[in-house]
């Protein structure tokens, strides 16, 4: 990844925004279009990388990788490279990563109630959303 000029109008204007509101910061790191789907299909646990562009076909590899690269300095999964041929590589949210389980969830919720589109036409089940929700606070 390119380095970032830590002195540029653009970064002065994000650590502003962060200051002033904290979901800035959260956006930072998940936002955009790939991101949280990619977060959503680790949830019910690693993923080989094949496994994961199986699950989003339309993304490109490019923008995987470069989203898989991201998410990964930002310390919300990890990628484990096994030294076997073929290569081995997986993926799993960490700790951080696992704490967006509710705010995946609450996104999903919010979405089904928000659309004029079928619930159904969604994620099967609420109920088998990947991973149990106990509380919205808490993660399983």
């Amino acid at each position: 990844m390119t380095a970032i000029k830590e002195s540029s109008t653009i970064q002065e204007n994000k650590q502003t925004a962060f200051k002033e509101c904290p979901v800035t910061y959260v956006m930072e790191k998940i936002g955009g279009y790939w991101k949280p789907i990619i977060l959503f299909h680790l949830l019910s646990g690693s993923k080989r990388y094949s496994e994961i562009k199986k699950a989003i076909p339309a993304i490109t590899e490019k923008v995987l990788i470069q989203h898989l690269k991201q998410l990964e300095a930002d310390n919300l999964i990890v990628r484990e490279a096994k030294p076997v041929v073929p290569p081995y590589v997986s993926y799993t949210l960490t700790d951080a990563g696992m704490r967006l389980k509710p705010i995946l969830y609450t996104m999903a919720v919010w979405a089904m109630e928000q659309s004029s589109v079928d619930p159904k036409m969604y994620y099967k089940n609420m109920d088998e959303f990947p991973g149990k929700i106990l509380h919205p606070d808490t993660v399983a």
